[in-house]
């Protein structure tokens, strides 16, 4: 697996009140917090630890607590919650220096009111339907950028939103260290896959540098004959590996080379900390074949890529990883090719050259070997599957010049309507929300990239979250788009964020 993984990864969880109220009050409000705390940390639906600290009850421990949090390693966010009532005021100064998502849970300890045992006591423990406004108030004043759920932690529906927000905030907090290598440039003459790398840094976090592609070569052609041997072997145990690559067939060195530039490639990103790369059909050096299979294992382990020197797709890819571990379904560089524009029958056919992810497949991948009509290198192995069927996102992330916009699309995997024997690529085949003709519509007038990651792991609220988190534009397309709202939508949003980026 990925040797870049994060340390472990917690949610700190913060309960406001104030001194007003007594000793005996707040050891309450403490001990009901804490059980609030621990619902979280042992709900299944919840992927990460809950870290319960003290109960806030003035600005410097509030303060203290926040300032805390930025600079812990492993915290990734914070939930609030008001138990009693908070004064706001003593939320400003540490709102102010907040560097970490925020969700603020807007719960209670009780489920049903206890109508015949309620009285003053009762009421002045039990104030979150007001404590909460209060604090809702001053992260609106002040401008903070939160999550707001509503309800008992005991009910799937907030468990299942307070899931979204914590994977959404694991992706940012992975993507804020991220180091990501290009080997060589991006494809030539094409716009898209540009970008602003010294702005991605400041809004995202994320690192992106070139080294030069015979430096990977020389890693290559370091890889010791013993360590191809295990891997080729590790090959034959996974997949339907052809007849012309196993060890007494025709071109069995093509799937040893193959194996070669995967240990290469695995140490380079290794011996440097790299959680993501891309790679250039147009700039490959030394190296006799374009990676395919190496980058389509890569990926499975966890890694972000992006062919062309798509760099920005890379880092999606690698956040996405992140966003759904734990969950079946997987995340991939994907690419629109070609649509089935028959009546009734609209679906869009996506691949790539080489490098589709297989975790998109429960099912046993080919091991082929082609000729790659572009490249001008050796024919290249690679993995050769489709997607399962099954609800998906495509999600492209653009340089819009004065931002970063994040354009995404709802959609369903279907099974293809006939076989594809000829296609010698993985590839998928699905139904884009809510038709092919809204869907591109939608997606062309939004700029949105070629290049996008495929994730059939994650819903589309947990994208919804990385964006806010990240404070960046999202231009959604679902089962309730029209082009006309969504081309409105995009005017306005344009309008806001020119806006918010003050003069």
């Amino acid at each position: 697996m990925i040797k870049t993984a994060p340390k472990p990864r917690e949610i700190w969880f913060l309960t406001g009140s104030q001194g007003l109220y007594g000793e005996e009050t707040l050891a309450q409000v403490e001990t009901q917090a804490r059980e609030i705390s621990d619902q979280l940390d042992h709900a299944p639906e919840i992927p990460f630890k809950i870290v319960f600290k003290p109960v806030l009850k003035d600005s410097e421990s509030i303060q203290e607590s926040i300032l805390a949090a930025n600079s812990s390693a492993e915290c990734i966010g914070l939930i609030a919650w008001m138990h009693t009532f908070s004064p706001a005021k003593m939320w400003i100064r540490g709102l102010t220096k907040l560097q970490r998502p925020l969700l603020h849970l807007h719960t209670q300890h009780n489920v049903e009111l206890p109508w015949a045992q309620i009285d003053m006591d009762f009421m002045n423990l039990n104030q979150a339907a007001h404590g909460d406004r209060e604090f809702a108030y001053i992260q609106s004043r002040l401008g903070i950028s939160r999550k707001t759920v509503v309800g008992h932690v005991s009910n799937p529906r907030v468990l299942a939103k307070i899931d979204s927000w914590a994977r959404a905030a694991a992706g940012w907090h992975e993507i804020r260290s991220l180091k990501l290598a290009r080997f060589g440039d991006n494809m030539r003459n094409v716009a898209v896959t540009e970008g602003d790398k010294t702005e991605a840094e400041a809004k995202f976090g994320v690192s992106v540098n070139t080294w030069s592609v015979n430096e990977l070569a020389q890693a290559v052609d370091l890889v010791e004959e013993s360590h191809i041997d295990s891997l080729v072997a590790e090959y034959e145990r996974l997949y339907d590996v052809a007849p012309e690559l196993r060890i007494a067939g025709a071109r069995h060195d093509s799937l040893r080379y193959g194996a070669r530039l995967e240990i290469g490639l695995r140490g380079f990103l290794e011996s440097e900390g790299f959680g993501a790369f891309t790679t250039n059909f147009e700039d490959l050096g030394e190296l006799r074949q374009l990676p395919g299979l190496a980058v389509q294992r890569l990926m499975a382990d966890g890694y972000g890529f992006g062919a062309e020197g798509d760099w920005k797709t890379a880092v999606l890819v690698r956040g996405a990883k992140v966003m759904a571990e734990g969950l079946p379904g997987g995340a991939s560089l994907m690419e629109d090719y070609t649509y089935n524009l028959v009546p009734g029958k609209e679906v869009i056919l996506g691949a790539h050259m080489l490098e589709i992810c297989p975790t998109l497949t429960k099912s046993r991948p080919s091991l082929e070997i082609h000729p790659l009509g572009i490249g001008d290198r050796e024919d290249p192995v690679r993995l050769v599957f489709t997607a399962d069927p099954g609800p998906a996102v495509l999600v492209s992330l653009v340089d819009m010049r004065e931002r970063f916009r994040l354009t995404a699309n709802v959609v369903t995997n279907v099974v293809p309507e006939q076989e594809l024997p000829l296609l010698p690529v993985a590839r998928a085949v699905w139904k884009p929300m809510p038709d092919l003709e809204t869907s591109a519509e939608c997606w062309l007038s939004a700029g949105g990239a070629h290049h996008t990651v495929m994730s059939t792991a994650l819903a589309k609220e947990v994208w919804e979250d990385f964006a806010s988190i990240a404070g960046v534009e999202l231009a959604m397309i679902d089962e309730g788009s029209t082009t006309s709202s969504f081309v409105n939508e995009l005017k306005l949003n344009q309008a806001y964020y020119r806006l918010a980026q003050g003069i």
